[in-house]
């Protein structure tokens, strides 16, 4: 399905448009024209201009072509707006506007899908907070910048049944410097739903994970069909909500969405080779380490640390989440033996799985442990765990961690603390490397890259 239209309008035409602060048709225009390089045609049937730009009555006005509106006028004039938009030849619209199925509506929503139809306008929406392609700048995402921040540029896709908490983890994204390629808020789904959007994005260059927000799916078969030919190419992650009872009835009056009962989702994302997140920073944790690493080949997990208890922790969280500690080959114990003769390596360091290098090692050591680890047959992940409070770690580590990704295995890197630690793991990140906080995101991170090798390569 090529969507390119929504993405990458040339004109877009803002239905409902205005000067008055605070509006919701004043927040759309400045957010398309921040960064949006395309013509902007504001519609506002009072107004001569709005925010500078010469306004029209009507879309019908608007003398050039229009690619996509964006309507944010009252629910019970959207259909005769679509109406107007399909003579003007219009192939996509986004709709703001509450009002409908979720406010009990049905048939106000069953009428806009039907005049879409007519015309063969594509709909987003309604009751949406927008779409955002953040390779051009083409957003009509209507919260203001210096309330949610977006994100730069990057890799991971983001689709949210809830406008919020779409919202929430765009803010989110942009703190923790994680790129986006594009964001779709899909409120109601009246037309467009996520099955649609995963196909299409199954496509898009510019994405290498989707990620996804849900309360309910619209159709379970095309749904099952668009993740299983999509996670064949790039893995899709989905925090599913409404997975308990009570959940389920708020969903039901969120979004009009029936969350039907969890264990078929999971059984469907079992089968479809999708990725269930259950939070918001389990979600971004497995996006993360997907968009920045490739799929491990099998589920042998290596650890270096200069923690002794960080390791401990991390050998308790791959096991229980169903992932094995590498048992080192005899070489691999032979070269770290010759290493500690030749004092390269102290005596009183551990090369079992977890490699505890003690806490006094400097980036060299890291390197030396890094590298057999990693060029052992029996390991297929490796996780690092760096204290950076150590004074001996000197930044070195930077271009050591990088350099080491010629193996092609997936690494993580763990950087628990404060300020000079996520400094330091900004810079890694720069090289290629996912960096976690925790031990528990690191676990999420390895599990995410094994999890999605299964379904690749069937270990």
């Amino acid at each position: 399905m090529n969507l390119d239209f929504l993405f990458y309008p040339r004109s877009v035409a803002v239905i409902g448009a205005s000067n008055k602060e605070g509006k919701i048709g004043n927040s759309i225009m400045k957010s398309i024209l921040r960064e949006f390089n395309g013509k902007v045609y504001p519609i506002n049937i009072k107004e001569k201009e709005v925010l500078g730009l010469k306004a029209y009555k009507s879309i019908l006005d608007v003398p050039e072509k229009v690619d996509v509106a964006v309507i944010a006028v009252p629910a019970k004039f959207v259909p005769d707006v679509i109406d107007q938009c399909g003579q003007k030849g219009v192939k996509g619209a986004v709709v703001i506007s509450a009002g409908f199925k979720e406010a009990g509506r049905a048939d106000l929503e069953e009428e806009l899908v039907r005049r879409a139809r007519k015309w063969g306008i594509r709909l987003v929406g309604p009751n949406c907070l927008g779409v955002t392609n953040l390779e051009n700048g083409f957003d009509c995402n209507f919260n203001p910048p210096e309330r949610q921040a977006r994100p730069h540029f990057g890799t991971i896709a983001f689709m949210s049944q809830s406008g919020a908490f779409g919202a929430a983890i765009l803010d989110w994204a942009a703190k923790h410097e994680v790129g986006m390629s594009k964001f779709v808020s899909l409120g109601n789904m009246a037309d467009l739903d996520e099955s649609d959007f995963i196909e299409y994005l199954k496509d898009d260059e510019k994405t290498r994970v989707i990620t996804l927000y849900l309360e309910g799916v619209k159709d379970g078969k095309k749904f099952l069909k668009a993740a299983k030919d999509t996670t064949k190419v790039k893995p899709v992650v989905v925090l599913k909500s409404g997975r308990t009872e009570a959940g389920a009835k708020a969903a039901a009056s969120h979004t009009g969405s029936l969350a039907g009962s969890y264990a078929i989702y999971e059984a469907a994302f079992e089968q479809t080779g999708v990725l269930g997140a259950r939070s918001m920073r389990q979600l971004f944790n497995f996006a993360k380490a997907l968009a920045m690493q490739p799929p491990a080949k099998g589920d042998r997990i290596a650890i270096v640390t200069n923690g002794g208890g960080a390791g401990v922790m991390m050998s308790d969280g791959i096991i229980e989440a169903g992932m094995k500690i590498a048992e080192l080959s005899e070489e691999t114990k032979q070269k770290f033996e010759r290493d500690i003769k030749e004092k390269k390596l102290p005596e009183h360091m551990s090369y079992k799985n977890p490699i505890d290098i003690i806490g006094d090692a400097p980036s060299t050591r890291y390197e030396i442990a890094m590298r057999y680890a990693l060029e052992d047959p029996n390991v297929d992940a490796l996780v690092v765990i760096a204290l950076f409070q150590s004074p001996a770690l000197d930044e070195g580590i930077v271009e050591k961690v990088a350099a080491l990704q010629k193996y092609g295995k997936p690494i993580i890197f763990v950087a628990p603390g404060g300020e000079y630690p996520e400094r330091m793991a900004r810079r890694i990140e720069k090289g290629g490397v996912p960096v976690f906080e925790t031990v528990e995101d690191g676990v999420d991170a390895v599990y995410a890259l094994v999890k999605y090798g299964r379904h690749i390569y069937g270990f």
